[in-house]
């Protein structure tokens, strides 16, 4: 996504989230209009402190998603502060971009894996600057100076005259003291709390059942509703029975929206759910009607034949692979995904007739806000979101489109509604990973060593619609990512993308988003080259790698613990994945055997990251756990596939995800660095297709070109 930091920072004190004690919000200078996808209008702290008689509360800028930011945030927080990691309560900002925008995305939304590096330096130096704020408070009440105090736990004593005093209870008076405008931050070898394996806060609640996600939320009066939307994008409502719905025990109300849409509000989930089923729906499908997957993808075939948009271009790559003496060229296929997370998408929303409420989990406060806004001719202002926990979103809680249907089918109710998503209705109406179709060619000398690389992606272009003031000059840096620029020392490249909307299917971002396509695809090529010259696929990679230390470094390090090189048994591969991504670099070596019978088994998850100074590593090595099963799952079984302009795989029979007893090992090793934080909610899965593909290959000397890979050994 954008990688565009700030160097500038400045702090100010606000008094406009508590009426007594220290409030602080680190500013960062204004964007502009031409860069920023929302205008500002004002100045744009982001993240801010709270302290008054409960304690330190932090009003966290980005969502937990499940990812562990909350924890990971207070942890920045406390550091500074010289707090405990119990002592500071977190909660999720409301929609302000003004306050909480992501410096990184330019919007207050959590994705990209950007989460720790946007909040890295600023959070800390909030809470810096807290600290000495504090004490120069507690200072000037003892009448001493500031270096004589010290604090511990969340107490400043001053030890010669044997005064203490809480942040609590000296918060208001350090809400007149001047903001220091250069606050010193720890050094490294100072830190307590960063670098420890803290436990998370949110996992009590969640082992205890005690925590509450958006589908949890009871409110007084609250009915509940579920709804049926077109099968086929741009789809009508032709007939339905809604006597036969009415007659439904339990049901309320019967709402409809924009013609392709109707929802029934009952007593209970069983009610609504019920009178949907009784309506017996009869739909026109419209001008989609006809899409299948199978012509979507020779569309995208026949636009990827021309040239697309130049990315990058180093030399003549075309003539350099023309002159090569071992040329090579291939396709390759990623379809597109659901997301489909664990807690189908829902809301809770009350409506009245001078403001409306909400509260859902999203990944975008701001755009949840507008849309209610938009949908219900409320003025932003009245509209409150209260943003819960999610049980998973892989981005696609990124999109504000449930959120503008249920206010649509709900701006008449006066009662608070909960509606939610069937499992069905959720995947079948998924906003999906994109479809890509990859042209890649190379040339090696007769040395083996690589001349010439070319890449030419086609697929949709998620940054025009979602973030257009980022695609430039036809570019979207997304669909790219991982393509253009790739780890190794490249002579001659010539990267392109061509942009090709799918007829009648919604796309967008995937947890791993651009890497998750292109790092498959670069990788399993690097192992085609190293095939077609005979070279040993650890080899050939490292011999790319002396101007990228970091990259040979967890190469280095995973091939040692994986056992690079030993004798397998027959049936039994190993295959290799590297990548830069999110500010992170990861390698990935997955053992597998392929039985007799054509069954893929998966033994053995070997990863080498190095993500710079890492804030929790039990936080790292989650994420890497889990976005290599994600990624697996993907890889292995999933597809989405359209006839007749409808989704045919329906719920979690059709789109599988790996059961335990199918899952590897995973072990994650973790380099120790001292360079700024990378991202790793996402590394993980980009990481999985690539290192899977070339270990089949390993195992069998079959290359798939196309995910998932599972299909060409059924």
């Amino acid at each position: 996504m954008i990688e565009k930091l700030h160097s500038r920072r400045s702090f100010l004190k606000s008094s406009a989230l508590a009426t007594s004690g220290l409030v602080l919000a680190l500013q960062l200078p204004r964007q502009s209009r031409a860069t920023a996808p929302v205008a500002l209008d004002g100045p744009s702290p982001n993240a801010f402190i709270k302290i008054d008689e409960k304690g330190v509360t932090l009003i966290a800028p980005h969502t937990e998603v499940g990812q562990g930011i909350y924890t990971s945030s207070a942890m920045m927080i406390a550091e500074e502060m010289e707090l405990g990691l119990d002592q500071v309560t977190v909660t999720a900002a409301p929609p302000d971009i003004s306050k909480y925008m992501d410096p990184i995305l330019y919007d207050q939304a959590t994705g990209g894996s950007t989460s720790t590096r946007a909040d890295w330096v600023r959070l800390r130096q909030a809470g810096a600057a807290a600290r000495v704020m504090l004490v120069a408070a507690a200072a000037a009440d003892w009448k001493v100076k500031p270096e004589a105090c010290r604090v511990e736990k969340g107490v400043i004593y001053h030890d010669v005259s044997h005064r203490s005093v809480t942040y609590a209870d000296i918060a208001s008076a350090a809400a007149k003291q001047p903001v220091p405008k250069d606050v010193a931050l720890k050094d490294p070898s100072q830190f307590k709390i960063i670098g420890s394996r803290a436990k998370r806060l949110d996992t009590p609640g969640k082992v205890n059942g005690s925590t509450v996600y958006g589908i949890d939320i009871r409110l007084p009066g609250m009915k509940f509703a579920t709804l049926a939307v077109s099968p086929v994008k741009g789809g009508r409502i032709a007939k339905m029975n809604e006597a036969a719905a009415r007659s439904v025990p339990g049901f309320v109300e019967l709402v409809k929206a924009d013609g392709d849409t109707v929802a029934v509000i009952g007593e209970h989930m069983w009610a609504a759910k019920q009178a949907v089923e009784a309506l017996e729906i009869e739909w026109e499908s419209g001008s989609n009607g006809t899409v299948t997957v199978e012509r979507v993808v020779q569309q995208m075939a026949d636009a990827s034949n021309a040239d697309g948009v130049e990315v990058r271009k180093v030399a003549d790559a075309k003539s350099a692979i023309d002159s090569a003496a071992v040329k090579l060229s291939a396709v390759y296929h990623s379809p597109f995904l659901s997301h489909s997370p664990l807690e189908p998408l829902n809301c809770t929303l009350h409506i009245q007739d001078d403001r409306a409420e909400i509260w859902v989990g999203t990944q975008v406060p701001v755009r949840a806000q507008k849309a209610i806004a938009d949908a219900t001719g409320l003025p932003v202002e009245k509209v409150t979101v209260n943003n819960q926990l999610m049980g998973g979103a892989f981005g696609r809680r990124l999109e504000v489109d449930t959120i503008e249907t249920a206010a649509k089918l709900l701006k008449d109710i006066r009662y608070p509604v909960k509606l939610v998503w069937t499992r069905e209705q959720d995947m079948t109406h998924d906003y999906y990973r994109p479809y890509y179709y990859d042209r890649v060619a190379a040339g090696l000398d007769k040395s083996g060593k690589l001349v010439g690389r070319t890449h030419r992606v086609t697929g949709s272009s998620l940054f025009a619609r979602w973030a257009p003031a980022a695609f430039i000059n036809g570019v979207d840096p997304d669909a790219v990512d991982g393509a253009a620029e790739t780890p190794y020392s490249e002579k001659a490249v010539l990267a392109q993308y061509v942009r090709h909307e799918p007829q009648g299917i919604n796309t967008s971002w995937w947890r791993g988003v651009g890497p998750t396509h292109n790092v498959f695809v670069v990788e399993s090529f690097i192992d085609e080259m190293a095939e077609a010259t005979k070279q040993d696929p650890l080899e050939f990679r490292r011999s790319m790698l002396s101007e990228n230390p970091r990259a040979l470094g967890v190469l280095n390090l995973a091939a040692e613990k994986a056992g690079w090189g030993e004798k397998l048994p027959a049936g039994r591969g190993r295959g290799i994945s590297l990548q830069v991504a999110f500010g992170s670099y990861l390698a990935h070596i997955l053992d597998v055997e392929v039985t007799p019978e054509k069954e893929i088994k998966l033994l053995r998850s070997v990863v080498a990251i190095d993500c710079g100074m890492t804030v929790n590593p039990d936080t790292v090595k989650a994420q890497m756990e889990g976005g290599v099963i994600f990624g697996l799952s993907s890889a292995m079984f999933n597809k989405m596939t359209f006839t007749d302009g409808a989704a045919d795989q329906t719920n979690f029979d059709a789109y599988r995800v790996l059961r335990i007893n199918e899952a590897p090992k995973v072990e994650v090793y973790q380099v120790v660095s001292k360079e700024a934080p990378g991202g790793v909610g996402e590394a993980g899965t980009a990481s999985a297709a690539g290192a899977l593909g070339n270990a089949l290959f390993a195992a069998t000397g079959k290359r798939v070109r196309s995910l998932p890979l599972a299909e060409a050994f059924s």
